[in-house]
């Protein structure tokens, strides 16, 4: 059964000595807002993760199959869906577009969850997903550095030959980190799209797990230390919801305890949280912090 509430929730993560993500336009720099200096992190990004994690720890198996994955050739989970409903390839047209999006909802859990534009070459629809992320945006400015870094090895004979021509030992490169940096995304689930995609409450527990263990299971030499650091979650008595959801973000409020400490780690933030007048057919549940 689908939810039947709506939710928004709040996410902090940090990352020290890390490149939390990467600008490929921009040389892999971490991505900055050049008015603010303020970092940031795509939605694509998180949900990167969140599929990441589902994927991991249910196995790939319906009804958690991942749909947005490397390497993965959509139109083959399109024609999946016409042979799970007894389509032949004469029959994919309109009147049979509804079934295979019902199908692909049904197993995949990141169609259901995020939604999925499936209308190319086999067409199974698109689907609007209950749940919507934000940019991540940092707490505060952060300094981007570069570090040299060297390789001894070499990938090719012609490569050695150079390297000995040239008298040079290594190779050179480059890297990109952010010394630290407190993000904070906003999230938004929809009871009503909910009931389009079938996102259940089974579902959404999940996505409460993923998002405050993403960063356990995604470890790599250019993400340093990253962690989940305060999920919150305001969960409305009804479908259309009980308050504006800026006026729930408000209420968490990360803050330096010192102004003139540069921050280096978690420790350097406090989280205020502000129960006061909350509406009374809202509740805020800290998932994590």
């Amino acid at each position: 059964m689908a939810i039947e509430n709506r939710y928004d929730f709040v996410l902090l993560f940090d990352v020290k000595d890390g490149n939390p993500n990467g600008d490929p336009d921009a040389g892999n720099l971490p991505r900055v807002d050049a008015e603010t200096g303020c970092g940031l992190v795509t939605d694509v990004s998180l949900k990167r993760k969140v599929r990441n994690y589902v994927g991991m720890v249910k196995g790939e198996q319906p009804p958690f199959e991942i749909y947005v994955k490397e390497k993965a050739i959509l139109n083959k989970q399109h024609e999946r869906a016409y042979e799970a409903i007894g389509a032949s390839d004469a029959m994919k047209v309109d009147d049979k577009v509804d079934a295979a999006r019902d199908w692909m909802c049904r197993n995949f859990y990141d169609v259901r969850t995020f939604g999925a534009v499936m209308s190319t070459g086999v067409n199974c629809g698109q689907v609007r997903g209950p749940v919507q992320l934000t940019f991540a945006r940092s707490v505060d400015p952060i300094v981007a550095q570069e570090h040299s870094i060297t390789r001894m090895a070499v990938t090719s004979e012609r490569e050695l030959e150079s390297r000995r021509r040239e008298g040079e030992n290594r190779t050179m490169g480059r890297k990109h980190t952010v010394p630290y940096g407190l993000y904070m995304a906003r999230g938004f689930v929809s009871s009503h799209l909910a009931a389009q995609t079938g996102f259940s409450d089974s579902d959404l527990d999940l996505l409460w797990e993923a998002l405050a263990n993403m960063f356990e299971h995604d470890r790599s030499a250019a993400r340093g230390e990253m962690a989940t650091r305060g999920l919150y979650v305001f969960k409305h008595d009804s479908q259309l919801g009980n308050a504006h959801a800026h006026s729930l973000f408000a209420r968490i409020q990360p803050e330096r305890r010192e102004e003139d400490v540069v921050p280096r780690d978690f420790a350097d933030y406090q989280v205020s949280i502000g129960n006061e007048n909350m509406p009374a057919s809202v509740s805020l549940t800290q998932v994590v912090g």
